[in-house]
């Protein structure tokens, strides 16, 4: 795995009116055709996305998106993905091109109304006037640029105030699972083969954690499930601790011993993507599930499901033994996510590998505001297979808020 994924790249969304040189502008910053350009208006369609190394900053993620003013059924359609890509942006470009008016102040409220850093740029300088309304931008903390894509002009501007906006926690990239394990010390990751694991190749939460030790000055033996017991068995001092695929929960833990710490990979990325304590908040509502409940299962990525799927078979089922009777199940994939969440009683998130942290943190706002509880694929199968404690072991403050909600039930 040599590029980084789009998971762990900033995400810039480019917002704004038909025809202002969206395409343009992301291709005069990438230095590639990227996007299709014409002056037609409404060449693109749907939101096109570019990654590209931003230095000093790293990788980043543009997202080019339809015009936010385009019109009819079809409009429409292009419409709504372009406000998906709000869920995900890190950085707001908004574009413009002489004209102002309510799509541009509602494309800004809607970017400010996320805490979302935003950039306003004044396209095609050379031919058309800017608005007076720039002059007010910086009252509304709202960085200006004035930039022709056509000519380069404005895009080191344009570059340099990317790198000056971007967030700290981007900077500083939280650790997955180094700042459990010391440096010198190491951590046993037990990696399933099935055919859900890509042939040749790890899936991206294993790679990833195992980048995240080997930065951390720590290491890791990484085995099968069934190997797992020879291994410790062979090391001559225990490991900080023992990470599992949620599938091998039972195994894992009956073959670890207690005094070792044991979690999921999932869960850990339940901590870098999203919330964790929300999402254990979340998970103590499968108590109160009943049969005939709707449960929304939700993954990052867009998979061909197996006979034994995780999201479709397996986590229904062992959710299905625990309440004791038919629950209905319903999945979404990709970046696709319900506006209305009324008609659910809980939703199970996959990791969000394949997301980055303002996606999965928008969701779970969502589910908060809907006052629908969200848990996490790992901890809804710890939780149903009866070994909830045992995996938030690592994470403190997790536990002690399910100790307390479990203590005000009892």
């Amino acid at each position: 795995m040599q590029p980084a994924p789009k998971s762990m790249r900033l995400h810039i969304g480019i917002f704004g009116r038909r025809n202002v040189g969206k395409s343009s502008l992301l291709n005069a910053i990438t230095r590639q055709n990227v996007s299709i350009v014409s002056d037609v208006a409404g060449t693109t369609t749907d939101p096109v996305e570019k990654p590209m190394e931003l230095l000093p900053l790293g990788p980043v993620l543009f997202i080019d998106t339809a015009g936010i003013d385009d019109e009819g059924a079809l409009g429409d359609i292009r419409v709504k993905k372009t406000r998906e890509v709000f869920d995900r942006t890190d950085i707001g470009i908004v574009v413009i091109a002489g004209e102002w008016g309510r799509f541009e102040e509602q494309i800004i409220a809607e970017l400010k109304s996320r805490n979302v850093p935003t950039l306003a740029v004044f396209n095609k300088k050379d031919i058309v006037p800017t608005p007076i309304k720039a002059a007010g931008l910086d009252a509304q903390g709202v960085k200006a640029v004035f930039t022709s894509a056509i000519n380069g002009d404005g895009i080191l501007d344009i570059r340099q105030a990317l790198l000056d906006m971007a967030p700290a926690d981007f900077l500083n990239n939280p650790q997955i699972l180094a700042d459990l394990v010391r440096p010198g010390s190491f951590a046993i990751l037990v990696v399933p083969i099935d055919k859900e694991a890509p042939k040749g190749r790890l899936i991206l939460p294993q790679v990833q954690s195992i980048r995240d030790l080997l930065d951390g000055d720590s290491y890791c033996i990484v085995v099968k499930e069934r190997e797992l017991r020879h291994a410790l068995e062979n090391v001559k001092t225990p490991p900080s601790i023992v990470v599992t695929d949620s599938q091998a929960f039972l195994k894992v833990a009956s073959d670890t011993p207690i005094e070792i710490p044991m979690t999921s990979f999932s869960i850990l990325f339940a901590r870098l993507k999203g919330d964790l304590v929300t999402q254990v908040e979340g998970t103590a509502a499968i108590e109160k599930l009943k049969p005939g409940d709707r449960v929304l299962i939700a993954e990052a990525c867009s998979h061909h499901p197996i006979g034994e799927d995780i999201g479709r078979v397996k986590i229904p089922r062992w959710l299905t033994q625990y309440v004791g009777g038919k629950l209905e199940f319903q999945t979404v994939q990709g970046h696709d996510f319900p506006e209305d969440l009324s008609p659910f009683s809980l939703v199970v998130h996959c990791g969000a590998c394949m997301y980055n942290r303002k996606e999965m943190l928008n969701r779970i706002l969502k589910c908060r505001k809907a006052g629908v509880p969200i848990t996490n694929y790992g901890l809804a199968i710890a939780y149903s297979l009866g070994i909830f404690e045992r995996a938030l072991g690592p994470f403190p403050a997790a536990l002690d808020t399910f100790r307390n909600i479990r203590s005000k039930k009892a």
